[in-house]
């Protein structure tokens, strides 16, 4: 089998190609390399994955040239991660998440329309979606047509075309809602990382909404068990009149931030410096994934607590830059 991935320099790329080459997959890969964060750290996650797989360095809104990629390459499975994350980013830069995140949606799945010899789409989409979301935990049957950002509205977007793709032409696919996905190689924009580099300096860390803030977070040896099994197998869509489904993918525990902080500070040795702050503009006060329909459907059980997971972290991340 083989599988092609979009951002396959980003973090979930990055474990995904790993994971799929160990189990015998051939995996060809496709990133652009933007400098959102440090494109230094996207070539050393290229260069962890050596010849296990085949690079294209390429922007995938450019519609015609992957395309012609797909053509040349005939996955069986394409999965796609690449996107402009980042909720504040989006605050900032809203025109790069249009081109990213929309065009290069649309651009994928017109690719998979003309595909030979194509079994399935898997798609990034993000717990973003359900905005503030007042019931708990979040499930796939809840409206989300109040986002909260620009990265949500971009990732809503995306389901909507995918839902008419499957319907319009019987592309088959499956759209993922990731929860706060963390663990080693992980993205320098996300919390943990921004914590355990300024805790790990003796620098204060902000806190926002005072630490009244609560994330399901799920660690990435968790969410690609997921996405390597859904590869394996599309669910049934038999008496659907579209072949496209959607999941959550988190921990199914949310956890305080201030319990996530003290997590890190066990990890560390180091105690933080809390800089309380308001809450930011387009965020959420808490996440929670009902996996319900996952754990039916695959048997989706997440295993990796928190302090696990950041112990699992530090120690990639004080190896790495040699703390």
């Amino acid at each position: 089998m083989k599988a092609l991935i979009t951002g396959i320099a980003g973090f979930i790329g990055f474990h995904t190609a790993a994971r799929l080459s160990k189990a015998g997959w051939t995996v060809a890969g496709v990133d652009n390399l933007n400098d959102y964060y440090d494109p230094g750290l996207k070539r050393a996650r290229l260069a962890a994955l050596g010849d296990a797989v085949s690079f294209h360095e390429l922007d995938i809104a450019a519609a015609v040239a992957f395309a012609k990629l797909i053509d040349d390459e005939q996955p069986d499975v394409i999965i796609h991660l690449a996107a402009q994350a980042g909720v504040r980013y989006s605050i900032e830069n809203p025109f790069a998440y249009a081109r990213s995140n929309l065009l290069g949606h649309l651009s994928v799945l017109e690719a998979c329309r003309h595909a030979k010899n194509f079994s399935h789409l898997i798609y990034a989409s993000s717990s973003s979606v359900y905005g503030g979301n007042k019931k708990t935990p979040f499930s796939e049957t809840d409206p989300v047509d109040a986002p909260v950002s620009l990265y949500a509205a971009t990732k809503k977007s995306d389901e909507l075309m995918s839902a008419t793709y499957a319907h319009l032409y019987g592309v088959q696919q499956i759209g993922l809602r990731f929860f706060t996905v963390y663990g080693p190689w992980g993205r320098p924009d996300m919390a943990y990382w921004t914590f355990t580099d300024k805790m790990l300096r003796g620098d204060p860390i902000p806190v926002f909404n005072h630490g009244r803030m609560r994330r399901d977070f799920t660690y990435i040896d968790d969410v690609v068990d997921c996405i390597a099994a859904i590869a394996d197998k599309p669910p049934s869509f038999a008496g659907e009149d579209r072949p496209h489904r959607i999941y959550n993918i988190g921990n199914h525990t949310p956890v305080p931030l201030l319990d996530m902080i003290g997590a890190l500070e066990n990890a560390t040795g180091r105690k933080a410096q809390m800089d309380m702050k308001d809450m930011q503009p387009g965020d959420v006060c808490e996440t929670y994934a009902d996996v319900d329909r996952l754990a039916a459907d695959y048997g989706f059980n997440p295993a990796t607590p928190i302090d696990k997971g950041l112990k699992q972290f530090v120690d990639w991340y004080r190896a790495y830059f040699n703390v």
